[in-house]
This record gives C-alpha cells, structure tokens and sequence, in this order.
C-alpha cells in the first residue's frame, strides 16, 4: 500500500511542479512579447498574437518546455515510480500535443517541441530512477568488532 502512496504522491508533485513551471514559462512569455492594447481574449485575437511570436522567444520556450518535461517526469520517478513518471509524462505530452494543435504557432516550433519534450520526458525517467535509496543488504555475517 506504501507504494501505491508514493505512486500517487509522485504524480502530484511532478504534475504539480510541470504546472508551476509552465505557469513560469507563460509569466516570461507575457513579460518579453506582451498582449495588445485592448486585447479581449477571443480565440482569434490570441492566434494573430502567437502567430507575430518572435523566433527567439520560441526558442527560450522550447528550452524552458524541455527542462518542464525532464523535472516533472524526473521529481515524478524519483517520488513515486515507473509508473508516476509515466502517468506524468502522458499528461505533458497530451499538453503540449493539444496546444500545438490548438495555437498557429511557427512549423519549426510544431517540429521541434515534440523532439525535445519526448526526450526530455526519457531523460527524466532514466536520470529520476537511480535516485532513491535502496534498503540495506541484509548481511549473513555479523561483523564482530
């Protein structure tokens, strides 16, 4: 049972961190290419605005989205398991996917988000399992000191 709570606390905490750090992402995105002036929200209005979206923003982006994936699915690995950091990286790649589809953004950036995030996802599951502690090997042998 212990390790179904940490399954599902690992989850939490790698969706939790993921949601954290996208929010940070879309708090430099705001800061560096703002709204318009009187900008009302409407699907349409936000297409002509990622479609005007500066090369290297989207670049910092694709780097900001890769290391999102690699800490989720990594925090996710680390707490929980194979099966939280893959639960985790369902999620992001289902986020991503649906944004892209959702937003005009530039052909590069349909390109290459699905790459980095895929192997950012990979990294964060190989790198995330070597971390926890493993119990001590029981010894047959008593030390005598």
């Amino acid at each position: 049972m212990k390790d179904l709570y940490r399954v599902f606390f690992g989850i939490f905490i790698g969706i939790l961190s993921a949601f954290i750090m996208v929010f940070a992402v879309e708090v430099f995105s705001a800061f560096v290419y703002p709204l318009p002036e009187g900008f009302m929200g409407t699907k349409e209005e936000m297409c002509q605005h990622v479609e005007k979206y500066p090369d290297w923003v989207l670049g910092i982006v694709v780097v900001l989205w890769g290391l999102t994936a690699f800490v989720g699915t990594w925090l996710a690995q680390r707490i929980g398991s194979i099966w939280a950091s893959g639960v985790v990286a369902i999620l992001i790649l289902w986020a991503l996917g649906f944004n892209l589809n959702m937003l005009p953004y530039a052909s590069w950036f349909k390109a290459t988000m699905p790459v980095v995030a895929l192997i950012a996802v990979a990294l964060g599951i190989l790198r995330g399992k070597g971390g926890r502690a493993k119990p001590p090997l029981k010894s047959d042998h008593a030390i005598s000191g």
